[in-house]
């Protein structure tokens, strides 16, 4: 019998996976707190696939793990359990720590106590962990790293780096210098699988998604979805407002695209060399993702605020060459169709 556990498995990511997943395991676990955030009648989400058993427990705590350990021996674990959100990490960085880093260590140690060595741990980081990324002299071509952005430059006004050019995230050559508490906690989490899954001859098979979006995220977390925020906006008939300049770049991909490349890894019996970036590989500005649920909804135009936030990147955009070679995996939803799709189930659900 083969068993797949799934850390915060009846979130997002987890409820969109599971039916591929049972499909392919003789048994599917996922392991979740419920987290009154993204779920807010703390019941078993509908989008979760019956034949999924839900075990309500927190990655963060030792006995939660040895209790799930009692019953099932896990051949893969996918490992989706992190509190998201730039902005909500600044503020509550211990929560993002304990969830993303301590909650990792707790499953790798109980692991560990009980000798247990799956074939592979596949977890879902984020593109956060890059911050601004790489930039290139739009003069010489010469590739730099600046760094983020200081509070200074957001406060004047300057969104980029004068004289470059944001590049995409590959992880391969790009460097990890996150510029929120909430990548360096997912860097952490790369870093910490990584090392025990060498030293345990477990392959690690990591991923850095992009936005991910689409129906059956969560429309009460503030933290995780820029869209229905914008669709609430256009269906009272006000304008969306866009912050800095409008120009803030986002590389939008689809849960179903999302889905379909995590549980092509589970099939990897190699740790992945690099990380593998997952994204529609295409830069939507924010500007643009505004203006599509305008015309949607009737709205007036958005407009621009030249408000901020810290800790944000200028442009994250995913090369997605290696998801192609590794993974047989390319995305097949376009922005603009993902978007429709997305409205319509956000219409749907608010007349419920």
């Amino acid at each position: 019998m083969t068993t797949c556990v799934v850390t915060g498995g009846a979130g997002f990511i987890g409820c969109a996976l599971s039916a591929s997943l049972a499909d392919r395991f003789d048994q599917v676990v996922a392991i979740d707190n419920l987290h009154p955030q993204v779920h807010s009648d703390r019941s078993r989400p509908e989008g979760l696939d019956p034949r999924v058993e839900l075990v309500v427990g927190d990655v963060t705590e030792a006995a939660d793990w040895e209790g799930l350990l009692d019953r099932f021996v896990p051949d893969v674990i996918v490992h989706l359990a992190a509190e998201t959100g730039t902005a909500q990490s600044l503020s509550e960085a211990s929560r993002h720590g304990m969830v993303n880093v301590v909650g990792t260590t707790r499953m790798l140690d109980a692991l560990a106590r009980r000798g247990i060595r799956p074939r592979s741990i596949v977890l879902t980081s984020s593109r956060a962990v890059y911050g601004e990324g790489a930039w290139r002299d739009s003069v010489t071509g010469e590739v730099t790293f600046p760094g983020q952005r200081s509070s200074e430059m957001l406060t004047a006004h300057q969104w980029v780096f004068p004289g470059l050019e944001p590049l995409p995230h590959r992880s391969h050559d790009v460097h990890a210098t996150p510029s929120s508490v909430y990548g360096a906690t997912k860097l952490c989490q790369e870093n910490l699988v990584s090392a025990w899954c060498r030293s345990m001859g477990v392959a690690a098979v990591l991923f850095r998604l992009q936005n991910v979006y689409g129906p059956g995220q969560s429309l009460t977390n503030p933290y995780t979805g820029i869209v229905p925020l914008f669709a609430r906006t256009a269906k009272a008939g006000q304008s969306i407002p866009v912050y800095e300049d409008g120009e803030i770049v986002r590389d939008f991909v689809y849960i179903d695209d999302v889905a379909s490349a995590i549980v092509a890894g589970t099939d990897l019996v190699a740790p992945t060399t690099d990380p593998i970036d997952i994204g529609s590989g295409q830069g939507t500005t924010i500007m643009e993702l505004a203006t599509m649920v305008a015309k949607r909804y009737g709205a007036p135009a958005p407009h621009v605020t030249g408000q901020f936030r810290e800790g944000d990147v200028r442009s994250g955009v995913a090369d997605i060459e290696a998801a192609k070679a590794v993974l047989a995996w390319r995305p097949a939803m376009s922005v603009e169709r993902g978007i429709g799709r997305l409205c319509d189930w956000i219409d749907g659900s608010e007349q419920h």
